[in-house]
C-alpha cells in the first residue's frame, strides 16, 4: 500500500513539474486566449496596460467585429476613450464603467451595462498575459453571456519582455490565476 501511495506522489509531483516548466518556458502559449476573428455584439476593453488595449479595440472595431464598444477600469477610462476616438471610433459607439479596480470588478460591474446594451456575444480586449484570467472572469460572472477573447500582442515576443517590463506582469499573472481559482473560483482553464 505504501508502495503504491509513494507511486501516486511521484506521478504527481512529475506532472507538476512538466506543468510548472511549461508555464515558465511557455508563458505565451499557456496565458493567451485568442478566440480568432469573430462578429459580437459588443466589445469590452480593460483598463490597465499601455495604450495597446483601446488601440487593437479601435482595429477590430473597424474590422468590423463588434459596433460598440465599453471601456472597463477607474483611472484610464478617459484617456482610452481618447484613445479609441484618435483611432476612429465614433463618440456614439463607447459606453464608460469607470469604477472597477480589478479584473474581477471589470466583469462585474460591466455584465449589467452589457445586458442593457442587449449584448448576447462579447469580445474582452486586453494584454495577451492578461487574456485568459480576463476571459474566464467574465465567463464567470456572466451567465448567458457569449465571450470571445481578441488580445493585443504588445510585447509579445521575449525579445520585447525586458525593456517594455513585460516579465513582471507575466509573473505575477500566475500567482493572479491561483489567487482568483482559491478566493473567487474562476477556474483558470
Amino acid at each position: 500500500m505504501r508502495r503504491k501511495f509513494l507511486k501516486i506522489l511521484s506521478a504527481l509531483f512529475v506532472v507538476l513539474l512538466l506543468a510548472g516548466l511549461t508555464a515558465w518556458f511557455c508563458p505565451q502559449q499557456v496565458l493567451t486566449v485568442d478566440s480568432g476573428p469573430v462578429k459580437a455584439d459588443a466589445m469590452v476593453v480593460l483598463g490597465g496596460g499601455m495604450p495597446e488595449r483601446p488601440e487593437r479595440a479601435a482595429e477590430l472595431f473597424k474590422q468590423g467585429e463588434a459596433s460598440k464598444i465599453l471601456i472597463s477600469g477607474q483611472g484610464d477610462c478617459a484617456s482610452n476613450e481618447k484613445l479609441l476616438e484618435k483611432n476612429g471610433v465614433t463618440n456614439a459607439a463607447i459606453y464608460l464603467e469607470c469604477k472597477s479596480h480589478t479584473t474581477r470588478e471589470n466583469a462585474e460591474f460591466s455584465i449589467p451595462l452589457l445586458r442593457q446594451m442587449g449584448a448576447h456575444r462579447v469580445i474582452i480586449v486586453t494584454s495577451w498575459y492578461h487574456s485568459r484570467r480576463a476571459l474566464m472572469c467574465f465567463e464567470h460572472y456572466g451567465a448567458g453571456i457569449k465571450f470571445y477573447s481578441r488580445p493585443s500582442y504588445f510585447a509579445y515576443p521575449r525579445a520585447e519582455w525586458h525593456p517594455k517590463r513585460i516579465s513582471g506582469y507575466v509573473k505575477s499573472e500566475y500567482v493572479k490565476l491561483l489567487g482568483y481559482w482559491v478566493r473567487y473560483g474562476v477556474w483558470p482553464v
